[in-house]
C-alpha cells in the first residue's frame, strides 16, 4: 500500500489523467473495495457490477478531491454508489408490485367474442385525458416498458408508474360506471 508522498504523488497523476497511476489506485483498493460491496450484497456479480462503477466515478471525480484522507473520500464514494444501488433495487421491487398489479388487471387482446367489451374500452379510453390515454397506449398496446416509456418521456420511471396507476384506476372506474 502506497504511504503519504507517495500516495500524494499517484494521486496527483490520476488529477492529470495518467493511466498508469489509475492502474496502481485499482491495484491499491480494489480487494477492499470489493470485499466491502461483497459483504454488503452477498453476490460476486453485484460486487463485480458495483466495483466497476466505483473506479469509473474515480475517474470522473478525482479531480474533486481536495486532501484529506483518500481512503475516506474513495469509500464515500463506494457507499454512495452502494446506496444508489439499493434505491434502484427498491424501485425495481415497487416496477414489479405494479406490474403484478396490472396483471391482474391487463387489458387483453380483443376477441371475435368480445367485441362488445372492446368498444366498451374504447369508449372510456377517449374520456381519459390525451397524456394518460398515451400511455396506457404505450404500455398495453405498444407493449413498451415502463422504462422505455420514462426514457421516450424523458422522467423519472417512478412518476411514469404513477402516472400510469392512476390512469388505469380512473379507466378501472370509467368502466364499472358504464
Amino acid at each position: 500500500m502506497a504511504q503519504g508522498d507517495d500516495l500524494a504523488r499517484i494521486i496527483s497523476g490520476c488529477k492529470k489523467g495518467d493511466p498508469q497511476c489509475f492502474s496502481r489506485v485499482v491495484d491499491m483498493y480494489a480487494s477492499r473495495c470489493y470485499g466491502y460491496f461483497h459483504r454488503l450484497t452477498g453476490s460476486s456479480d453485484t460486487s463485480d457490477e458495483l466495483l466497476s462503477e466505483l473506479f469509473v466515478k474515480l475517474v470522473e471525480k478525482i479531480g474533486s478531491y481536495r486532501g484529506g484522507s483518500f481512503e475516506s473520500w474513495l469509500f464515500t464514494i463506494a457507499s454512495n454508489i452502494f446506496h444508489d444501488h439499493l434505491r434502484s433495487k427498491q424501485r425495481l421491487k415497487k416496477l414489479a408490485e405494479v406490474s403484478q398489479e396490472e396483471l391482474e388487471w391487463q387489458v387483453s387482446e380483443p376477441k371475435h367474442s368480445d367485441g362488445e367489451m372492446v368498444d366498451r374500452l374504447q369508449g372510456q379510453l377517449v374520456k381519459l385525458d390525451g397524456e394518460t390515454r398515451e400511455l396506457i397506449m404505450l404500455r398495453f398496446y405498444s407493449q413498451l416498458s415502463f422504462k422505455e416509456i420514462a426514457q421516450m418521456r424523458s422522467e423519472p420511471i417512478g412518476t411514469t408508474l404513477a402516472k400510469t396507476h392512476r390512469g388505469l384506476k380512473k379507466l378501472r372506474q370509467l368502466m364499472e360506471g358504464s
